[in-house]
């Protein structure tokens, strides 16, 4: 892939899958030191959807002395490493999820976070699908009506893999997005994922075509494998360029897994486009 070749849309570093050579609070530092003006983080505490004030003030504190900004970060989703996919949808962590809310758009009040990425959780036993979908529409008509006071967006995102989650292309996702604007929550978009979408078998240019219009964020990684663009077999240039071409102007998310080191694996992307903005405030 090359970083300039049909498409300008800005790129930020997710950081919780690049710098992982450095501890998660010198993270932002690492993304500074490597040209790049804007971040995102997974939730930072997976075990903990209350984590301790001192806490919260040290990840604050490690971003703002970084001179990063903090852009997207994600609302409790259990432990995404193992067994958990989100949990907005289990009704025996509906409580988690309410009780993140505040501590997230805390963080985002003070940080200027744009958008927290909602992830839906997994089918579970015991439970309807139809009562999982309803009660992730309360929880996500919340958070919105929540970040909305920020100004902020809620991500619906596709995901792929082995667990039992159920939004698995983009119509899925925006499937979940539709129903939460007929709720009233009006700022819940899409998240689109391009390696997800792609490891799932989604059609990524109808994908494009049919969502760009309710796409409010935009993740990438190559496929096969989730490694750095260049190290898989997707056209990521190609889809960018299709997603600018209908109007998208947020940020891209390079949330993949180095396949060597985090340095090793910038290596085509020029300084200049790590310190990139978009043209136009997307939200």
């Amino acid at each position: 892939m090359t970083s300039q070749a049909g498409h300008t849309l800005p790129y930020l570093a997710n950081c919780s899958l690049l710098f992982t050579e450095e501890p998660l609070l010198q993270r932002p530092a690492a993304a500074a030191a490597a040209g790049f003006t804007a971040i995102e983080f997974w939730w930072p505490w997976p075990d903990q959807p209350v984590p301790a004030d001192r806490d919260v003030d040290q990840f604050v504190a490690a971003v703002e002395d970084a001179g990063v900004s903090l852009i997207g970060l994600n609302l409790f989703a259990g432990d995404l490493a193992g067994p958990d996919c989100g949990v907005a949808s289990i009704p025996a962590r509906s409580g988690q999820f309410r009780d993140n809310i505040d501590v997230a758009t805390g963080i985002g009040e003070r940080l200027g976070v744009r958008g927290f990425n909602t992830l839906y959780g997994n089918r579970v036993d015991g439970v309807t699908a139809a009562a999982q979908d309803e009660l992730a529409t309360e929880n996500i008509v919340l958070a919105a009506k929540a970040a909305a006071g920020l100004g902020a967006q809620i991500f619906i995102e596709p995901v792929s893999g082995p667990k039992p989650y159920p939004l698995r292309t983009a119509a899925d996702a925006v499937a979940v997005v539709d129903r939460a604007g007929a709720a009233g929550a009006a700022n819940v978009t899409f998240l689109c994922d391009l390696y997800h979408l792609a490891a799932n078998g989604d059609d990524l240019d109808a994908a494009i075509a049919a969502h760009t219009g309710v796409t409010g964020h935009v993740q990438i990684a190559d496929s096969p494998g989730r490694g750095e663009p260049g190290s898989g077999q997707l056209d990521l240039d190609r889809y960018l360029r299709a997603l600018q071409d209908r109007g998208y102007q947020g940020w891209v998310s390079l949330e993949y897994k180095p396949t060597t080191s985090t340095e090793a694996s910038l290596a085509w992307l020029p300084g200049d486009r790590r310190a990139a903005a978009p043209q136009e405030d997307h939200s």
